[in-house]
């Protein structure tokens, strides 16, 4: 019989829940089979850690007195968007200061950012704010400058329009120079490929026609829990997909937000990306009820069931042509090696699988522990449907 979240966070009040990760609910499908598991298992933790550019956060850092209706907003010399309200701002992760020489100096280091500044916040470190106005009637004062931390403002919710993203390319470089790309550095003549996600952990990968993943989901975020709010900017759930239903390519996104006075700078950190720019490592862990065999078929999905493609960042990329020079499966990528018309490349993670696998222990945990109850998704986050029967899945499996 299906079950439903209210049963399920009934049994973890209890403390009676039947928690298990992405990795592990794998074996136990192999053991005992879809039917089985799916009664005997409440909850899959899944998880990614990894940069993810379209990030940060908004601040309301008090009045000063007298009060400043602020038209330009500083911390730590980057540059944060003060078009919201007289002392709310915006600050996101990849804003550089405004005396950075950028790729001028080729390939630019981008040591400091917008998330090394929310990285510097959430290890409670002092920053210093500037704030600039016209001036008026009601708000007359026109500069601010103070030393100031995360305990210090009103309010700072960390807000991304687009994280984990459902799948997502092997950049390689087919070109004859080094290039430097938000993939990281490639080498020429596919000298090495570089790819971004935890496979068979990550979130949407294991709930791939978002069944239970939607807007009000409660996650671990940043080390402290956060909801998803919409789905993310470049949103695609009509991305091709395998047989199994994965998407093959970048497909669906996530808007999340949480308190940032509740985060760690272990799981938000800045990342300097040479000749590109800065991006924001960001933890991100989310429970997928077992409510039924369908959802646990897709929650044991595997790496080797789980396919990239391959696409020349050095041409095919930043020209936005289609061309895909092959696809090949997480299980490949984690050896370390792929091979391409019989050319042996050398792989790398921008996202720490290791990592993904702690925070998907750390949720599992604080379920177990009932000290985070799932919730009810309050809308859809845009799919399609499925056409996929579980009696097909269980036959190609």
């Amino acid at each position: 019989m299906p079950k439903t979240i209210a049963e399920i966070n009934e049994r973890i009040k209890k403390g009676e829940a039947v928690v298990v990760t992405a990795e592990e609910i794998i074996d136990l499908v192999d053991k005992k089979g879809i039917a089985q598991t799916a009664r005997d298992v409440d909850v899959v933790t899944t998880a990614t850690f990894g940069p993810m550019c379209s990030s940060g956060f908004y601040f309301n850092f008090g009045h000063s007195k007298p009060r400043i209706r602020a038209h330009k907003v500083w911390l730590n010399n980057i540059p944060a968007y003060g078009g919201l309200a007289a002392v709310d701002a915006y600050l996101g992760a990849t804003e550089l200061p405004e005396d950075d020489p950028t790729n001028t100096i080729y390939p630019g280091t981008f040591k400091y950012g917008g998330a090394h500044v929310i990285e510097d916040l959430v290890a409670g470190r002092d920053v210093r704010l500037k704030a600039i106005s016209y001036g008026t009637d009601c708000y007359p004062k026109k500069e601010v400058e103070a030393i100031i931390n995360l305990n210090d403002m009103n309010e700072a919710v960390l807000f991304n329009p687009r994280n984990a993203y459902q799948n997502y390319n092997v950049g390689v470089n087919l070109s004859d120079k080094v290039i430097y790309t938000y993939m990281g550095i490639l080498q020429p003549r596919m000298g090495n490929a570089n790819y971004s996600s935890a496979g068979q952990l990550s979130p949407l990968l294991n709930d791939p026609f978002y069944l239970t993943i939607g807007i009000g989901t409660r996650i671990f975020l940043g080390g402290g829990i956060g909801y998803v709010v919409w789905n993310g900017t470049q949103h695609n759930p009509c991305a091709l997909r395998g047989e199994n239903g994965v998407p093959k390519r970048g497909a669906g996104t996530l808007a999340v937000m949480g308190d940032l006075k509740q985060m760690s700078p272990n799981w938000l950190k800045g990342v300097s990306m040479t000749g590109y720019g800065v991006s924001m490592a960001v933890g991100i862990g989310i429970p997928i009820p077992i409510l039924n065999e369908e959802i646990c078929q897709f929650a044991a999905v595997r790496d080797e069931d789980i396919y990239a493609p391959v696409v020349d960042y050095s041409s095919t990329y930043p020209q936005r042509e289609p061309d895909v020079i092959a696809e090949v499966n997480y299980s490949q990528l984690k050896k370390g090696s792929i091979s391409i018309n019989g050319k042996n490349i050398p792989t790398g993670g921008l996202s720490s699988y290791a990592r993904a696998r702690e925070i998907a222990g750390t949720l599992k945990e604080w379920i177990q522990k009932g000290d985070f109850l799932l919730t009810e998704k309050v809308a859809s986050l845009p799919s399609v449907d499925s056409g996929i029967s579980l009696k097909a899945l269980k036959e190609k499996t």
